[in-house]
């Protein structure tokens, strides 16, 4: 039996918080009813965007209750339960099932990195993807955890008939090729940055979970499209514009620079969640600057390259 297929743009979901810390709930469904607008393909709840981290249990049921609520019925719902042990992530990953998530996904295991060889990683999703209720993704996010999943590991998980895909967030494009060359044609592989985007759709890459989607899905929306309608130099013009803001948001400024980018294309960032820190007003101003400029590139490539 063939996996679940996946495509298309899909956002990992910021947090909207009160300045007191508690979050936001209904700014949080505003911005799911907002996007089901913007014809992106589902929702990642409870990802590195969305300062899981921080969050409680409670806290993070009630986040996927509000997606799948707030979602339109067509749209895929992912939700990131990834926990430090097997047994809490089982838990947590059936008990999202139960709310509605279709799939998981899975953070690689950090805290004793040491400990995390092949084989335990090998067995710790292996197990899980046996005791979970929906499929599962692997979460290979080196930049937070300090751990690349290997090749010989995705080798091995990619033929789990629960395991049906990975969001790779390395934006290691001779990485992606590699896996392209081995893996299942049915195992989603999956592009989590912006910056990866365009190189990783020529590779056969059909879905991106990406930070940049808070704020402007649609035009992440618009490089895929474009791409697919076979109009390769308005995708690359497109993507090209989008640079300069997914490493404001990704890098530069990081959650809170996201957050008031999201801001200031209509969409609900909230406040961050303590110890993070709000962003200051001069990076405001630097992340504003970006926005217009990026605004500005982006009609000119309209004006170019209008697709009918």
């Amino acid at each position: 039996m063939s996996k679940m297929k996946i495509k298309g743009i899909i956002p990992p979901v910021v947090t909207p918080f009160h300045e007191s810390g508690e979050v936001d709930y209904q700014r949080f469904a505003q911005n799911v009813q907002k996007w089901n607008k913007d014809k992106v393909s589902g929702f990642l709840a409870l990802g590195s965007n969305s300062e899981t981290i921080y969050l409680t249990e409670e806290e993070k049921l009630t986040i996927i209750k509000e997606t799948v609520q707030a979602a339109k019925k067509d749209l895929l719902i992912m939700a990131g339960t990834g926990m430090e042990s097997t047994r809490e992530t089982i838990a947590l990953t059936n008990k999202a099932a139960k709310l509605g998530a279709h799939m998981a996904l899975i953070l690689t295991p950090f805290y004793y990195k040491g400990a995390m060889t092949s084989e335990a990683l090998i067995r710790y999703f292996s197990d899980v993807a046996n005791h979970s209720d929906i499929p599962i993704l692997i979460y290979n996010v080196p930049k937070y955890t300090h751990i690349n999943v290997s090749a010989d590991v995705l080798e091995v998980l990619s033929h789990h008939p629960n395991i049906i895909g990975m969001k790779d967030s390395t934006g290691d494009i001779p990485q992606l090729a590699a896996f392209k060359k081995f893996l299942p044609a049915d195992f989603n592989l999956i592009v989590g940055t912006a910056s990866a985007l365009f190189p990783a759709l020529t590779l056969g890459v059909e879905a991106a979970i990406l930070a940049l989607a808070n704020c402007n899905p649609r035009e992440c929306v618009r490089i895929q499209e474009a791409y697919e309608d076979g109009d390769l130099i308005a995708a690359k013009e497109i993507y090209q514009s989008l640079i300069p803001l997914n490493t404001a948001v990704t890098g530069t400024y990081g959650i809170p620079g996201l957050k008031y980018a999201c801001d200031l294309m209509g969409y609900q960032g909230g406040f961050v969640r303590s110890p993070m820190m709000q962003i200051n007003e001069q990076d405001k101003k630097k992340v504003k600057h970006i926005i217009n400029q990026t605004m500005e590139n982006l009609v000119r490539v309209d004006s170019e390259y209008t697709r009918k």
